[in-house]
């Protein structure tokens, strides 16, 4: 028997054991032991030859990784591979395809994961309708490289209240995602910027855990996979094109160069600063498509005030309407649009930030004429400013050719 194939920790006992996988490779685990077991396979004498531990303890590193710290047994997994200088035209191939305009910033990700594992990151986004995109392949070549400490989750097992198989994991990648509820929504967040958790697992009470994981959400749907607002900042969205030529032997030629893409980034220089809690600024990853979710996740009511508005600044060559919540309702009423003053105040104040003014002033009332048309005309009231520059930037697909649309509505412009 070798010395560490055992271990007692507390007052249980565990065997060490190497689990054989599909690709051929040999992963670590800790599986319960039976200490008759152990006496009938190896003799009483064997038991005091055991190394003991207080307890088991999760301290992720990657350069200068510890199996045990302070009398405590490290469960976190140490890489399996040697950093070793060769070349890697295949890794960053994949990095370039993933990432896009963002290489640098991708680049910057994966070396943030292998120098800092206990960095907050932002939520990355894999999305695309197309098929044959490369994400799998990408979640592949990550889980050749970090092995243990990656997991795959399903939907349903994230939304579980068990969570013992993966909340001391580096990474939690969710394929197909589909969050129609707020409530993943708003854990996933939480998770995403929090440093404890609980951790449960069947049978068993909960116990606060430090926590590090970083999420991997993967989704054919580009518009709505989870519900998030405007004013979102910790999801990294990216819109993955299909590949040209689909290499068969791709995932292969990406794990020969594993030791080489670790030797790439113990020598690359960072070209982001650490500027916010997430490392990367709300600029730095804001993408297009981002942009698309968040616009696919307003509701009816926020849209279609914010293209009448448009369409009013259009037709009248102004930069901004004044408007009332009244006004609003008034308006959305005679489209059809079914709504009250709550809604358009909450739409007003929380959603779009604005704040009224404070007393009673002169202004210019947007409202419907009797034939149909939209129009201003001279009214008094405690407004909101809403600016085009606004409404440009943060509905700019829904007011693309907003003429059109309203005209189809039967408002005369």
């Amino acid at each position: 028997m070798k010395k560490l194939s055992y271990i007692r920790v507390g007052t249980c006992y565990y065997k060490l054991v190497k689990l054989p996988t599909i690709s051929g490779n040999l992963n670590e685990i800790i599986v319960p032991w039976n200490i008759e077991t152990l006496r009938n396979d190896h003799g009483k004498g064997v038991i005091g030859q055991i190394k003991k531990y207080d307890g088991f303890t999760c301290i992720p590193s990657h350069r200068n990784f510890k199996q045990e710290y302070e009398g405590f047994y490290n469960t976190y997994s140490p890489l399996p591979h040697t950093p070793k200088q060769g070349k890697i035209d295949y890794s960053l191939q994949l990095v370039k395809h993933i990432f896009g305009t963002q290489f640098e910033l991708g680049l910057d990700y994966l070396q943030l994961l292998y120098f800092k594992p206990i960095q907050v990151l932002p939520i990355l986004c894999l999305v695309s309708k197309e098929r044959v995109t490369g994400k799998t392949t990408f979640l592949k070549w990550l889980k050749a490289i970090f092995e243990n400490n990656l997991t795959y989750l399903t939907n349903d097992n994230f939304s579980s209240q068990f969570n013992a198989d993966w909340a001391n994991k580096l990474l939690i990648c969710i394929e197909e995602v589909l969050f129609n509820k707020e409530e993943l929504t708003e854990r996933i967040k939480y998770l995403s910027t929090t440093n404890f958790n609980k951790l449960e697992a069947k049978g068993k009470d909960k116990r606060e855990v430090e926590f590090f994981g970083k999420f991997i959400l993967c989704s054919n749907n580009e518009d709505n996979f989870i519900k998030i607002d405007s004013n979102e900042t910790r999801f990294w969205v990216l819109k993955i094109p299909s590949l040209q030529k689909e290499e068969t032997q791709f995932l292969e030629l990406l794990e020969k160069e594993i030791p080489a893409f670790l030797y790439y980034l113990e020598h690359r220089q960072l070209t982001t600063q650490h500027e916010t809690r997430m490392w990367f600024t709300p600029k730095q990853i804001r993408t297009h498509a981002l942009e698309n979710l968040m616009q696919n996740n307003r509701n009816r009511v926020e849209k279609e005030l914010a293209s009448v508005i448009l369409s009013v600044m259009e037709t009248y060559e102004v930069d901004e309407v004044k408007l009332c919540p009244m006004d609003a309702l008034l308006v959305l009423n005679r489209t059809r649009i079914k709504t009250d003053l709550t809604q358009i105040r909450q739409i007003l104040k929380k959603d779009w930030k604005l704040t009224n003014q404070d007393n009673s002033l002169s202004y210019q009332k947007m409202i419907i004429w009797h034939e149909g048309g939209l129009g201003l005309t001279d009214a008094i009231g405690r407004y909101y400013t809403i600016k085009k520059s606004f409404l440009s930037a943060n509905f700019w697909e829904d007011t693309q050719n907003d003429e059109e649309v309203m005209n189809s509505k039967g408002y005369k412009l």
